[in-house]
């Protein structure tokens, strides 16, 4: 039998790879966008444009990460069997998946726009591309901090 909690630990951990997601798929359109006319312009630049573009898909593997340690918890994974969980519990993990949910969606679509901007000073200066990376992997410090305390959260919950 599916309590509400067990019900609210599952909308916890759709809720962080779902929001997380899209915004690593916002971030990456935003990225691309840059990059596809960088690359019309001078096919030989695909690479580094192509580094960039990909940073703001991290979050959404981040999302994923803290959707999956909640369904490890739980039981829905690994063959153990879902746990029932009271309705404090599944709340708990409900709420501990929204810093990577919402960190996730708004750091990717920021990353994106750094990205974007990243890729036109490689087009205009190619021996700054390590500038445009630096720059785009500084929002990352933000999803990695999402993530952290998400972890911490999921695992400081007794089940």
């Amino acid at each position: 039998m599916i309590t509400l909690g067990t019900a609210l630990a599952f909308g916890g951990a759709a809720f962080s790879a779902a929001l997380a997601g899209v915004g690593s798929a916002k971030g990456l359109a935003i990225a691309g966008q840059a990059g596809s006319g960088v690359v019309a312009e001078d096919p030989d630049k695909f690479g580094n444009v192509l580094v960039l573009q990909a940073l703001p898909g991290t979050q959404g593997i981040y999302g994923l990460l803290i959707a999956f340690i909640i369904l490890l918890k739980i039981g829905a994974v690994g063959g153990a069997g879902v746990k029932e969980l009271t309705t404090f519990q599944g709340l708990a993990l409900f709420f501990a998946a929204f810093p990577m949910g919402i960190g996730g969606l708004l750091s990717a679509i920021a990353q994106g726009k750094v990205a974007a901007a990243g890729i036109y000073l490689t087009a205009k200066r190619p021996e700054e591309f390590g500038k445009g990376i630096t720059m785009t992997a500084m929002v990352e410090t933000y999803a990695v901090l999402a993530l952290l305390i998400s972890f911490l959260m999921v695992y400081g919950i007794n089940i």
